[in-house]
């Protein structure tokens, strides 16, 4: 797949100090394809195409943009920097090069203060102590770096591939679990609620509770704390290979799609509507009622019981639908819950003494259970709330999960018919350690590079190994052939032994020597590509007097040809 490369410069203009700076914007193939542009920018600042960048973005498969310090420095500045983040947030992938600490706190601070966007800053060093503060999370990594950027983070990673573990598991699983722990909170509190509030209508606003006292201290204490806790710590919808394999089911938490307002405004409403339900169904089943025996059963004390055993049920049932992932925990607290209910109703209304509750609010509901119970209006209450607030969530759930299934469901499905995952991806090879790795901290001779996990080259400067032979290398190369003649005033040194043919290359052209000359001082040594020459005008060698016939080619490794335009490097 062929990738484009955005380059910036953000260079002074030459009318001085007050003129307007210039941007050069240039996109460089790997083909021969050469895509260049060059805008001068002012207060009006024109972006590049965005039909042009979308349609090199699908011909060569997506842009990056490689920015430098010195670049950055300009494009941070108040006018540019709103062109800057918007040209960079067309490509797919934007690097900043030879930055400083607090040049990396602006750019994330830059995306904090125009998009909508959570960010995440990870580091190892201290240089990144400023970029982790700024970002919403802070991620450092422990490591020979010292333990500035840990201390400073939010999480801590041992190795920078443990960040993808990070946020498709264990950052995708919390989100879901926070997402159906808030809209199942407010649905339990809205109809518990809002069923006190229709009650008072029939009690002549006198704050009468339907509930009784206890009973209302339990709610949220015993009866529905335990299964909600249960689902916020231990469901996920597919486990942690499938959330690895599969990182796009990381995109709908990026968008918002598992709360927001919508979904909070339907379990307000979800919840007001239970709360209807779970009252006027056995206010009506119990008005004017009588039982078998002749007795009446219109009373407080039944009502209450009924109406609050309809609301554990159903919003035990509601979290029963709500788990995805069923465990020997979830069992038990879920149903465990109903039972603690009905236990603590019996060992209230019937099991005590009338002695230890008569100085109570539940004194008045004594005996009430066993009263209840025996009557076909309490079960049919419970019937007919549990079947007109539990049976539309079920076939709901049941009709989008077979007619619009998501990524996650089909997933789930394919799991429980024993499917394993696809394994055409390539299996990452297992980091072996060697004697190198395993050496103390004390002892390392690592480069001291970010994210550096293997040896560096301090043995090889330390041992002298490096430039041992450059004596013989310089003799040996100078007496051999040359491409191009050298003039007596300019003896090139060479800083490698390179060989004389390029047997990979497809070109078939010679490589050549690079020499290194002298030049004075405060004179910057530039490099013109495409241009007729390449080092600075009074201290050119005499074979660059003419234009080479490679000039503005350069050979990769593999032995294509790349062309690239750039302006005017400073060396």
């Amino acid at each position: 797949m062929n990738s484009d490369y955005l380059a910036l410069f953000f260079q002074p203009s030459p009318g001085g100090v007050g003129s307007k700076p210039r941007i050069e914007i240039e996109t460089i193939h790997e083909d021969s394809d050469i895509v260049s542009s060059a805008r001068s920018m002012d207060r009006n600042i024109v972006t590049p195409d965005l039909k042009s960048a979308e349609m090199a973005e699908q011909d060569s498969g997506g842009v990056a943009l490689v920015i430098n310090g010195d670049s950055l420095a300009f494009a941070l500045g108040p006018r540019l920097e709103r062109t800057f983040l918007e040209v960079a947030c067309m490509c797919n992938a934007v690097i900043c090069c030879r930055v400083t600490p607090l040049q990396k706190a602006q750019v994330v601070d830059l995306v904090k203060r125009n998009k909508k966007a959570v960010t995440l800053s990870i580091g190892d060093g201290a240089n990144d102590v400023s970029m982790i503060k700024t970002a919403h999370i802070g991620v450092g990594i422990s490591g020979q770096e010292g333990m500035q950027a840990v201390l400073a983070s939010d999480y801590s990673i041992g190795q920078f591939k443990y960040l993808e573990r990070l946020l498709l598991v264990h950052g995708r699983w919390p989100y879901i679990r926070m997402a159906k722990f808030l809209r199942y909170f407010f649905y339990k509190n809205f109809a518990f609620t809002l069923t006190m509030f229709w009650y008072s209508f029939f009690c002549g606003y006198s704050a009468q509770t339907v509930f009784d006292a206890i009973l209302i201290a339990c709610y949220n204490l015993f009866f529905t704390a335990l299964p909600v806790l249960a689902m916020g710590s231990l469901d996920q919808d597919v486990d942690d290979h499938y959330s690895l394999r599969y990182p796009k089911l990381y995109l709908p938490g990026q968008f918002n799609l598992f709360f927001n307002m919508r979904i909070f405004i339907y379990s307000v409403l979800h919840g007001m509507f239970s709360s209807l339900v779970i009252f006027f169904i056995p206010y009506g089943a119990f008005y004017n009622a009588a039982a078998s025996s002749g007795k009446d059963l219109d009373d407080y004390s039944s009502l209450a019981f009924t109406t609050f055993t309809a609301l554990v049920v159903v919003v035990t049932g509601q979290i029963a639908f709500d788990t995805a992932y069923w465990t020997a925990i979830s069992h038990f607290v879920i149903w465990g819950s109903l039972v603690l209910y009905f236990f603590v109703c019996f060992l209230l209304y019937e099991w005590l003494p009338v002695s230890w509750i008569v100085k109570t609010s539940s004194s008045i509901s004594f005996g009430v259970v066993y009263r209840t119970m025996v009557t076909p209006h309490f079960w049919f209450s419970l019937l007919m709330v549990s079947v007109v607030l539990l049976l539309p969530v079920m076939l709901n759930r049941f009709f989008w999960l077979d007619t619009h299934p998501s990524f996650a469901d089909r997933l789930r499905i394919r799991r429980k018919m024993g499917k394993k995952p696809s394994t055409k991806d390539d299996k990452k090879t297992a980091f072996k350690r060697t004697a190198a790795t395993r050496r103390s901290v004390r002892g390392s001779l690592r480069s001291g590079y970010a994210f550096s996990h293997s040896q560096g080259f301090g043995e090889l400067i330390l041992k002298g190994k490096l430039f041992k032979n450059v004596e013989n290398l310089r003799g040996k190369n100078n007496s051999g052939s040359k491409i191009h003649p050298t003039s007596d005033d300019y003896q090139p040194i060479l800083v490698s032994s390179v060989p004389e043919s390029s047997e990979g290359s497809s070109s078939g052209a010679s490589s050549m020597h690079l020499p290194i000359g002298k030049h004075p001082e405060n004179v910057p040594h530039t490099l013109n590509v495409n241009t007729e020459d390449w080092s600075h005008s009074d201290f050119r060698p005499s074979y660059a007097k003419e234009p080479s016939p490679l000039q503005g080619t350069v050979i990769r490794g593999d032995g294509r040809r790349q062309r690239a335009i750039s302006r005017e490097t400073q060396v």
